[in-house]
C-alpha cells in the first residue's frame, strides 16, 4: 500500500474552549487558529479542530472515531487524566494502559502508554 495517514480533525463547538482542551492535553501551544478550522502540529501529524456549525454542517458526537493518543509513560498518562471525564477507566490491556476520556467539545479520545 504505497499512502500515509497524516491528519484528522473532529468537530467541535466552542473553538478557543477545544483549542484550550487540546494545549493543556498536548503541552504545547495551537500551531494554527482561526475561528473555523485550528491544527495542532504533534510530530508529523496534524491534529485539526473544526467548527462545524459555523459552515452549517450537521454533526453527530460520541464514540464512531476515536483518535488514539499515546503518552510516553504511564506516570504522564496519569497526569493526563486528572480533571478529565472518563468513559473508559485506566486498563492494562496486553502490552499497554488504556483509558478513554471526553474532551471538551463530547469526543470520545483515547489515551494510551506503554506498560514499561
Amino acid at each position: 500500500m504505497n499512502c500515509k495517514i497524516a491528519s484528522l480533525y473532529i468537530c467541535v463547538k466552542d473553538m478557543d474552549r477545544a483549542v484550550s482542551f487540546y494545549e493543556q492535553l498536548f503541552d504545547m501551544p495551537v500551531t494554527e487558529k482561526d475561528e473555523i478550522y485550528s491544527v495542532f502540529e504533534v510530530g508529523s501529524f496534524r491534529f485539526g479542530l473544526f467548527a462545524y456549525e459555523k459552515k452549517g454542517e450537521p454533526h453527530e458526537f460520541g464514540s464512531n472515531c476515536l483518535p488514539s493518543i499515546s503518552f510516553e509513560s504511564l506516570e504522564l498518562l496519569k497526569s493526563k487524566l486528572d480533571g478529565k471525564e472518563i468513559c473508559f477507566e485506566l486498563t492494562k490491556i496486553k502490552t499497554n494502559w488504556v483509558a478513554e476520556i471526553i474532551d471538551s467539545e463530547g469526543n470520545h479520545i483515547e489515551l494510551t502508554a506503554p506498560d514499561k
